[in-house]
């Protein structure tokens, strides 16, 4: 073999093995960081239930105790699969947290999760994504005003249900200064969340995890 295919050769072997250790230590970074992601991500979704449904008020970890959501369900917009999650107490549910979408914001969908007690009335609201006017529309984050938490502690019965809208068209609900559409959006959507609810009350608050002992109601 000449010394230029020698050389050919080695260098070859030298960019092959230089290929498979960058792959090696790419996949080992990959995986030393893919669970301290996925831990990170856990938390921040567990951080955004526990704002509805502080801990005090559950027992069980809600990010895995849930219940499959039907395909497109008309009362909470949602067209994709996604799940309920559930805040229990010695096994037995007292809230339910309720993903749901706003289509007729005034920049277009708000996505929520509004949490629903056993009793029927509101433990609390969240938007988690919108794309709403600055200063205006985003009002309805928590982080910009403290607005959603007029939600807190309503029911289809308080107020009556012709009655959850903002004042303006007659509601319960105070809209904002210069903007109107996106409490209307986010009020109606809650709505029909408590509505969705009720609907299915004893499928949702009856339903036990396997093997689970019950010492409530």
């Amino acid at each position: 073999m000449s010394e230029l295919s020698q050389a050919v050769s080695r260098n070859s072997l030298l960019l092959a093995g230089f290929a498979v250790l960058t792959a090696l230590l790419v996949a080992g970074t990959f995986l030393g960081t893919e669970d301290r992601i996925a831990k990170a991500l856990r938390e921040a979704e567990e951080k955004a239930l526990l704002e509805i449904v502080p801990r005090e008020r559950h027992d069980n970890a809600m990010l895995d105790d849930r219940i499959a959501l039907p395909h497109g369900d008309p009362l909470l917009g949602i067209e994709e699969t996604v799940d309920l999650y559930l805040a229990r107490r010695n096994g037995v549910a007292e809230a339910v947290l309720v993903p749901a979408v706003a289509p007729d914001g005034y920049s277009g969908a708000i996505e929520l999760i509004v949490g629903v007690n056993r009793d029927g009335s509101v433990a609390g609201v969240r938007v988690v994504a919108h794309r709403e006017t600055p200063g205006l529309g985003d009002a309805v984050n928590h982080r910009k005003s403290d607005w959603i938490e007029t939600l807190r502690g309503k029911s289809l019965g308080n107020p009556q249900r012709d009655r959850w809208t903002v004042r303006r068209d007659g509601g319960a609900f105070d809209q904002f200064t210069g903007a109107t559409i996106t409490p209307r959006a986010v009020v109606k959507a809650t709505a029909r969340v408590l509505e969705y609810v009720d609907a299915n009350h004893q499928a949702i608050f009856d339903t036990r995890l396997p093997g689970q002992e019950v010492t409530g109601p």
